[in-house]
């Protein structure tokens, strides 16, 4: 590890090593029949201390030493004694890294000793250790990580830090642990404007100077690569927090049947309409930011309407983790169901920015007050019923070629955005700082660098970000750039292929949807795709284009059929931001597990959905489930009974929990599983009974 490898013992025959492994079954026997007995006696500590000697990884040993420390420090009678009894356990630390300098439990244990603040820290004996294990290898995170804590437990300026880290650097400049914790300490001092830390652009730009001197020695070394890495992260994070999207568009006009079977959405400027297909009686209202941010509330966000008073609405973040932070937020205003002999206009008025509740995960906050309006309309006619037409048929998804949409059938970004163009946001420096990186890399004479490409790659894509207001074939000749970037680094570094194919796959869907003309190639108006009973807006096609994973969620707010099948797809995260989504076609992608599919709880509204074609069961262990929610986490009623009745039908419940507890909470009407190695006879049963809303399945009507 960083180029200091442990070393394993040589023993000179075979009698050495069985006596070593006698000793240690006798020290480690003493320790347990010490530790049950609760015998924490002088002969029991030492005995445990030669154990440590051997073996400085038995965590049971330094438990036993912390429940030993605390019951004599209860008998000592004076502060000599407890300097005593701690000085003893520093120095059982100290044996235990000479064993092993990387030692998990002996780091904690001396951080847990001191930290219990028992006697006067030896702050110039912490420093000496440090700088012993450092000189031995410079990059222990052990060591870095205890330096960190003495420094904070001394009350050390973190200025003094910054200049330890460069002297580190300056040894040897492939110290990727100075690297990274100069990192962590220029954010904090930048962060808070510490005193000579004001200025950012000025400190950032010096620290430009001083990565790059690194690079340009050693183009091979990671270490620095890293740091610029973070340098660019510090560059291209926008300076404010912005609302950059939002569903239903500002101006927009959504129709509804009074009985919220289907909804139409047209924006005032210019004229563009669709139908809106709504099973509940229920329409999202999404708000889309460009970082992650927390405080979304009823506060924060102001909804006037007749339907719902706005402390009755509660906003959520459009995640399937238990995080409390999100880009996207999403509240649902209940249209109840009226009786109207007319059309009747209902205005509603989203505000917000009047509070500071709102922040970014960096602590930015939102301080652009805007709102926005839309009307909803509510028609006393029946769309669905004056079509006379069902919503109940199968829908089969279109595989050949479909006439595309025109640009007026589709919402476009520039209608769902509701700030000016976010460019705005980035300053001449930050734009100037990424211009200037992508003509340095350029020039750098290691064609075929992994670094050096990756590097151009993330300059060039950020560069695209802050300049997207620019001339579209401007942008597309540098997206083709970055692909062929990405396409060079899988064939170089084929071992993390997969990371690549996911960069690419984000190049392609700012492809695909950056404006009018790209996005409308990409719909299609086959009557395969959509019933025309429903009428809603064509499917977006992005099948085929080899994506591994999806994004630019932001621009895709308004889609109801999303077609991504005969891709590499191994996840769809971030796909819950489409809250109005209908049908949706997975088929022919790569997704391996159910644990996969977890988003798919947050589309209330999703009706259709194909899986066919995947691997889902295809391995034999699927360690993914074991981060899905489980039957041990699970204290909701519905999954409860769910459960109750899948035993009732002797359904393995053990073997298909992540099956039940995702699709229990959809309300699909079609469903397509074959092709897959877990849908087998049973596994179709269990849907069946999950599913009761079910009314297709592989094609078949049930």
């Amino acid at each position: 590890m960083h180029g200091q490898p442990r070393k394993p013992l040589r023993v000179k025959d075979a009698a050495a090593a069985a006596a070593k492994a006698s000793n240690l079954r006798d020290l480690q026997s003493q320790l347990l029949h010490n530790h049950h007995h609760r015998l924490y006696t002088k002969e029991a500590i030492a005995a445990s201390s030669k154990l440590l000697e051997i073996n400085p990884e038995i965590l049971t040993v330094w438990n036993y030493r912390k429940l030993a420390l605390q019951q004599n420090l209860k008998e000592a009678t004076d502060s000599e004694r407890m300097k005593s009894l701690v000085d003893d356990e520093l120095r059982a630390v100290e044996i235990a890294l000479r064993a092993n300098p990387k030692s998990y439990g002996a780091w904690y244990h001396r951080k847990w000793v001191l930290s219990q603040g028992l006697a006067e820290v030896d702050f110039d004996r912490e420093f000496r250790l440090l700088d012993q294990l450092l000189k031995v290898d410079s990059r222990n995170f052990h060591g870095w990580n205890y330096r960190r804590f003495v420094a904070k437990l001394k009350g050390l300026p973190e200025v003094e830090e910054v200049k330890f880290t460069m002297d580190m650097i300056n040894t040897n400049f492939s110290n990727y642990s100075a690297w990274h914790s100069r990192s962590g300490v220029l954010s904090r001092l930048l962060s808070k404007k510490a005193e000579g830390f004001a200025e950012r652009e000025k400190i950032l730009t010096e620290e430009y100077e001083l990565v790059s001197q690194a690079l340009f020695t050693d183009p091979s070394d990671q270490s620095g690569w890293f740091y610029h890495l973070w340098l660019l992260d510090q560059t291209v994070t926008p300076n404010e927090v912005l609302l950059i999207s939002s569903w239903p568009s500002n101006d927009s006009d959504c129709v509804l049947s009074i009985n919220g079977n289907a909804a139409y959405c047209k924006s005032s400027e210019p004229i563009r309409s669709s139908y809106y297909f709504m099973s509940t009686g229920k329409l999202p209202v999404v708000l889309y930011f460009n970082q992650t941010v927390k405080g979304v509330n009823s506060s924060s966000v102001t909804v006037n309407s007749m339907f719902v008073k706005n402390e009755d609405l509660v906003w959520r973040p459009l995640l399937h983790t238990k995080s409390k932070e999100a880009a996207c937020w999403v509240t649902y205003l209940q249209i109840p169901d009226i009786q109207l002999s007319d059309t009747k206009v209902y205005r509603v008025e989203v505000k917000l920015g009047h509070s500071k509740d709102i922040l970014s995960s960096s602590g930015s906050k939102f301080n652009h007050p805007l709102h926005f309006i839309f009307t909803l309309t509510l028609n006393s006619d029946s769309l669905e019923h004056a079509r006379g037409e069902s919503v109940d048929e199968l829908l089969v998804w279109d595989d050949g070629g479909s006439s595309t949409l025109e640009s007026n059938d589709l919402v476009s970004f520039d209608q769902l955005k509701l700030s000016e163009d976010h460019a705005s946001a980035f300053s001449k420096w930050q734009l100037d700082t990424i211009s200037n990186e992508i003509n340095l890399f350029k020039e750098l004479s290691e064609e075929n660098c992994i670094f050096v490409k990756l590097t151009l790659a993330r300059l060039l894509t950020a560069q695209d970000a802050m300049l997207s207001h620019t001339v579209p074939t401007v942008r597309l000749i540098r997206l083709r750039d970055v692909l062929e970037l990405y396409d060079d680094l899988v064939k170089l570094d084929p071992r993390h292929a997969g990371y690549y194919e996911d960069e690419r796959s984000l190049v392609i869907m700012n492809q695909v949807t950056f404006d009018d003309k790209s996005l409308s190639s990409h719909l299609s108006h086959s009557s395969n795709y959509i019933s025309s009973k429903l009428h809603l807006h064509g499917c977006l096609q992005l099948k085929s284009l080899s994506l591994t994973r999806i994004g630019y969620f932001e621009r895709l707010l308004w889609v109801q059929t999303l077609d991504l099948s005969h891709n590499k797809l191994r996840s769809i995260a971030g796909i819950e931001a489409l809250q109005l989504l209908i049908n949706l076609n997975l088929q022919n992608n790569q997704i391996s597990s159910i644990t996969a599919l977890e988003p798919l709880k947050l589309l209330s509204y999703l009706r259709v959905l194909d899986i066919s074609f995947n691997k889902i069961g295809a391995h034999s262990v699927d360690t993914t489930r074991y981060i899905f929610s489980s039957p041990l986490t699970h204290s909701i009623v519905k999954d409860k009974k769910c459960i109750e009745e899948c035993l009732q039908a002797n359904i393995n419940v053990a073997d298909n929990w992540e099956a039940i507890f995702l699709f229990s909470y959809l309300h699909l009407k079609q469903l397509d599983v074959k092709g897959n190695a877990v849908a087998d006879e049973k596994f179709r049963d269990l849907l069946k009974m999950v599913i009761p809303t079910l009314t297709w399945l592989d094609g078949e009507r049930l």
